[in-house]
C-alpha cells in the first residue's frame, strides 16, 4: 500500500468472530470507545459452529458444527489481530445492512499488511470472483487463490475436511466430576464472551469443552437485564460497562489458563491466569470489584494475594470504594500478641488462657460460631418458648464434641493474636476475639475442618473479623464436600443419621436418662477423654446386650475377650432369627455362621465328624519367624482400599494435630507407615518412652514410631473388624536348630507373600486359649505357681 487513502479509519482489533468478520474498537470519546464490525469485502470464509440456542445451521445444513478449516481460519486472524493496532477501509453497500472493507494491520499505513490478501494466500477462504467491486483487487486475490490451490494450502489440500471441523463439547454432563477431573490444574483456553466484569465464557483446550465460568473470589457490578435476558441499556449500573471493558481489553480472545475450582449451578467457578497474573488480583486493585467469601473459599491458593489487592483499593477510595469507611480496630500491647496455657475450654468457641504473667484471659475464636440450639417453638400466644438456661451439652447436636474436641488444649501453650473486640450486646459483655494457634495448627480452623463450629459471614464492608478467615472458609467448604458433622440450625437435624440410628438413641434414653444405673468402667478412649466400660439400669439389665438383642446395635470384635461375648452373641442370634430392626432383611446365614464356628447340633452329638474343606482366596500379607502368618479375604480387597482412601481423604482435609494424642497399650488408632508416609489402622502394643510399637491390624506388619506419627482414629473408622486375620500352619511345627529356622522362614514367605492363595482352616484355637487363660488367673492346677511351659507351644499363643 503507497499511499494513505482518505477513507482510512484506525483502531483496535477486539474479537475475531470468523475468518472474514471482526470487531474494531475505535477511538475513546469520553467513554467506552465505539465499535465497528467490518467484514472482509470479496472473500469468504467457512462458517463457525453457533453455541446451542441462537437457531444458527451452517451451509452445511448440520446444527451447531463447524464447516471444515472454519476454526483453523478464525485462529490465524485471532493470532494476528487480537489486541492489535489497524487501519481499516469501511463501506455499506446498497441494500445491505453490513460493512465491508478491508483491514491492514500495523501502525504504519504505508507499510500495513493487507490482512484479506494474506489469509487467501493461507488458502483458508474463498475468493468471490464473481464481484464486480475493485476488479485490480479481485485480480489479485484471484492469483493468491490459485496460488495456494497450487501449493495445496489449508482448505486446498488434500486432507480429509473431517479432520478439519471441532467436536465441540457445548454443555458437561456432570460438572462437579468435570472439575474433579482435572486437580486443580491449570488448563489451557481462550476467552470467548465477557458477559460482566467477573463472569465470561471460554473454549477449554485441546477439547473444547465451553464453560461459563464465575471468576472465584470476586464479584463485579453486574447490568439490569430486560425481559429477553439482555442488558437493559436505559438502566445504568456504576462502573459495570468500566469492568467489563477492564476484562474485554486484557481477557477477550486471548490465550489464558483457567483453574477450576467450583461449581456453582450450571457454572463453573475457578480463577484465570494470563500473562500480567490473575484478572481478580487486577480487578480487586482498580475498585472495578470486591471480594466475595463463598467464591473465595474454594481457591487452592491466592486468597490472601485478593484481600491486599482489594485493602489498596480500599485505602486509595478507587471507584467502587469510593465512600469507603474502615471499621478496622487497632491493638498493642500484651492483649494484641501473647503466648500463654490453656487452662478451662468453654461451649466450643472460647478458651481461658493462662499468660506468662500468670492474668487469665477468656479468648474467644474469631469468625467461628458453635453449635447451637435449634429454634425453639412459638407457643400458642405467638411468643418464642424462653430458652433453657441450664440445658444439658448432649442435648444441643455437636456441642458437647465440639467442647470435647477443645479440652485437648487444656496443659498445651497456645499463641493468642487479637483480632477484634465484638461489642457488648443482650445483655453479653463484650468479647474478645483471638486467633489461636496449637505450633502451626490455627484451633479455629481445625474446628471447623471437623465440622463442629460454622464460619460467621460478614456485611461486604465489615472489615472486622478474623486475620485468618479465608483459611476458615475453606476448611468450611472442605468439611461440607466430606460430609463431616454439621451443627443443626433452625430446627433441621444436624446430619442424616444411619437407618435406626435415632431408634436406638431413643431406646437409650428411655432406659437410663436421668435415671440411677451401674457402671463398671474397663478403660478410657483414645483421647483419655471418655470411659469404656458396661452399664447396668436400674433394673439390672445390660444395655450393651438389650441394644443388640433389640437389633439396635451389632456385636463389635473387641467383645471377644469380655466375660460378657457370650451373652452378646446370643442376644445377636436372637435379633438375626426374629429379623429385628437393623436384620430385617437378613437372610438365613446364621446357620453358616454356626457350622464354620462349630456350634451346630450335629458337631455336640458327634465330635468325630469327618474333616470339611471350604477353600477361602486369601492373599498373606505378613509372616512371622514362628511360621504365623496374617491374611486378607481376596473378596474383601476392594472394601479396604476403599476404606484406606477415605481415611487418607479424611487426613489429608483435616490434619491432626502433632501430639493431641496419647496413645494406651491396647488403643486402636491411626498411624502413619514409614515406608511410603500414609496413614493405616493400627493397635497399640507396646510403649516405650517416646516410640510405639505398633501392629498394622489390616495387614499384620509391625512397627515402631514415634507417638509424633500417632493420631486418634476417628470413630467411624473404629466398626470395620481388621481385614487381616492371624493363622498358623495346621500340624507343622518348626525345626529346633536356629539356622533351619530361619531357612524354613525365608522360604515360606518366598511361596506365600503377597500371593492370592486358598487357605482351609483346619481347627481353632480361641476355646483353648481362654480356658487356659482362665485356669491361669485362678491359678488352678499346673498353674498353681504361675506360667510353667516351655517356648515351644507358639501354636497356643504361649511363650510369646
Amino acid at each position: 500500500m503507497s499511499a494513505n487513502p482518505p477513507q482510512l479509519k484506525w483502531g483496535i482489533v477486539k474479537q475475531v468472530l470468523s475468518g472474514d468478520s471482526v470487531i474494531i474498537r475505535g477511538q475513546p470519546q469520553g467513554g467506552p470507545p465505539p465499535e465497528k464490525q467490518i467484514n472482509f469485502s470479496n472473500v469468504l470464509a467457512p462458517k463457525l459452529a453457533r453455541r446451542p440456542g441462537g437457531g444458527a445451521i451452517n451451509s452445511s445444513g448440520e446444527d451447531n458444527r463447524d464447516e471444515p478449516w472454519a476454526w483453523e481460519a478464525r485462529e490465524f486472524l485471532r493470532k494476528k489481530l487480537i489486541g492489535e493496532e489497524v487501519y481499516f477501509t469501511c463501506e455499506r453497500p446498497q441494500k445491505s445492512t453490513r460493512d465491508y472493507g478491508v483491514v491492514y494491520l500495523g501502525k504504519d499505513p504505508a507499510t500495513a499488511q493487507n490482512i484479506t490478501e494474506l489469509i487467501v494466500a493461507e488458502g483458508l477462504v474463498t475468493v468471490r470472483r464473481e464481484s464486480s467491486h475493485n476488479s485490480a483487487e479481485i485480480a489479485k486475490l484471484v492469483e493468491l487463490e490459485d496460488a495456494a490451490k497450487a501449493a495445496g494450502k489449508g482448505k486446498w489440500s488434500n486432507a480429509q475436511p473431517s479432520e478439519h471441523v471441532r467436536n465441540i463439547k457445548w454443555t458437561q454432563d456432570n460438572p462437579r466430576n468435570f472439575v474433579e477431573h482435572y486437580h486443580g490444574k491449570p488448563i489451557k483456553a481462550i476467552i470467548e464472551h465477557v458477559r460482566d466484569g467477573s463472569t465470561i465464557r471460554a473454549f477449554l483446550l485441546p477439547e473444547f469443552n465451553y464453560i461459563t465460568l464465575i471468576i472465584s473470589g470476586i464479584r463485579c457490578p453486574g447490568f439490569k437485564l430486560d425481559s429477553e435476558g439482555k442488558p437493559d441499556p436505559s438502566v445504568t449500573v456504576p462502573y459495570a460497562e468500566e469492568a467489563r471493558y477492564f476484562v474485554e481489553s486484557r481477557l477477550l480472545q486471548r490465550d489464558v489458563e483457567i483453574i477450576l475450582e467450583s461449581v456453582n449451578n450450571a457454572n463453573f467457578v475457578g480463577s484465570i491466569l494470563f500473562p500480567k497474573g490473575n484478572i481478580a488480583e487486577a480487578l480487586l486493585r482498580e475498585g472495578f470489584a470486591k471480594c466475595v467469601d463463598w467464591s473465595m473459599a474454594f481457591m487452592k491458593s491466592g486468597a490472601e494475594k485478593l484481600r491486599a489487592a482489594e485493602k489498596q483499593a480500599k485505602e486509595k477510595r478507587l471507584r467502587l470504594w469510593k465512600d469507603y469507611q474502615s471499621n478496622v480496630q487497632n491493638f498493642s500491647g500484651k492483649e494484641k500478641d501473647f503466648y500463654g496455657t490453656v487452662v478451662e475450654v468453654f461451649n466450643g468457641d472460647a478458651l481461658s488462657v493462662r499468660s506468662t504473667s500468670g492474668a487469665v484471659k477468656k479468648v474467644f475464636l474469631a469468625s467461628i460460631r458453635p453449635p447451637r440450639e435449634a429454634a425453639r417453638p412459638v407457643g400458642e400466644d405467638g411468643k418464642v418458648a424462653p430458652r433453657s438456661k441450664n440445658r444439658p451439652l448432649y442435648e444441643i447436636p455437636w456441642m458437647f464434641e465440639a467442647r470435647e474436641n477443645l479440652r485437648k488444649l487444656i496443659g498445651k501453650k497456645v499463641h493468642c493474636v487479637l483480632d477484634y473486640i465484638s461489642p457488648a450486646r443482650d445483655n453479653f459483655p463484650e468479647k474478645y476475639c483471638y486467633t489461636v494457634t496449637l505450633g502451626k495448627t490455627n484451633i479455629a480452623e481445625a474446628l471447623v475442618a471437623e465440622g463442629l463450629a460454622t464460619v460467621v459471614r460478614y456485611r461486604q464492608d465489615d472489615d472486622q473479623r478474623s486475620s485468618q478467615y479465608d483459611g476458615l472458609l475453606s476448611a468450611e467448604a472442605q468439611a461440607s464436600k466430606a460430609g463431616k458433622a454439621r451443627p443443626a440450625a433452625n430446627g433441621v437435624p444436624a446430619q442424616e443419621g444411619e437407618p435406626f440410628g435415632d431408634e436406638a438413641l431413643n431406646f437409650t434414653r428411655e432406659r437410663i436418662l436421668q435415671r440411677d444405673v451401674s457402671v463398671h468402667i474397663e478403660s478410657t478412649d483414645k483421647a483419655g477423654t471418655s470411659v469404656i466400660g458396661w452399664l447396668w439400669t436400674d433394673n439390672n439389665v445390660n444395655l450393651s446386650v438389650a441394644l443388640v438383642e433389640e437389633g439396635l446395635a451389632t456385636v463389635h470384635f473387641t467383645a471377644e475377650k469380655s466375660e460378657y461375648y457370650r451373652a452378646l452373641k446370643n442376644a445377636e442370634d436372637q435379633a438375626k432369627a426374629k429379623k429385628k430392626n437393623i436384620w430385617k432383611n437378613y437372610t438365613a446365614e446364621v446357620e453358616n455362621e454356626k457350622e464354620r464356628d462349630g456350634e451346630t447340633e450335629e458337631k455336640d452329638e458327634d465330635k468325630s465328624v469327618d474333616r470339611k474343606v471350604n477353600h477361602e482366596k486369601v492373599v498373606i500379607t505378613e509372616v512371622t519367624p514362628e511360621l504365623h502368618f496374617f491374611a486378607q479375604h481376596a473378596e474383601q480387597g476392594t472394601k479396604l482400599e476403599a476404606l484406606m482412601a477415605k481415611l487418607r481423604q479424611d487426613f489429608n482435609i483435616s490434619p491432626p494435630i502433632t501430639g493431641s494424642y496419647t496413645p494406651k497399650r491396647g488403643d486402636l488408632c491411626a498411624a502413619k507407615f514409614t515406608e511410603d508416609n500414609d496413614w493405616y489402622r493400627a493397635k497399640v502394643e507396646r510403649i516405650m518412652k517416646s516410640n510405639v510399637s505398633v501392629t498394622y491390624i489390616d495387614y499384620g506388619n509391625k512397627e515402631v514410631l514415634p507417638t509424633s506419627r500417632l493420631a486418634m482414629l476417628p470413630p467411624a473408622f473404629t466398626m470395620d473388624k481388621p481385614y487381616a486375620t492371624e493363622f498358623g500352619l495346621a500340624l507343622c511345627q518348626l525345626p529346633p536348630d536356629d539356622e533351619d529356622k530361619q531357612e524354613a522362614y525365608k522360604t515360606f514367605v518366598e511361596d506365600v507373600r503377597n500371593r492370592q492363595l486358598l487357605l482351609n482352616v483346619e481347627y481353632k484355637v480361641e476355646e483353648y486359649k481362654e480356658a487356659e487363660v482362665a485356669a491361669k488367673k485362678a491359678h488352678n492346677g499346673i498353674w498353681e505357681y504361675g506360667d510353667i511351659t516351655e517356648d515351644d507351644a507358639k501354636e497356643f499363643g504361649v511363650g510369646r
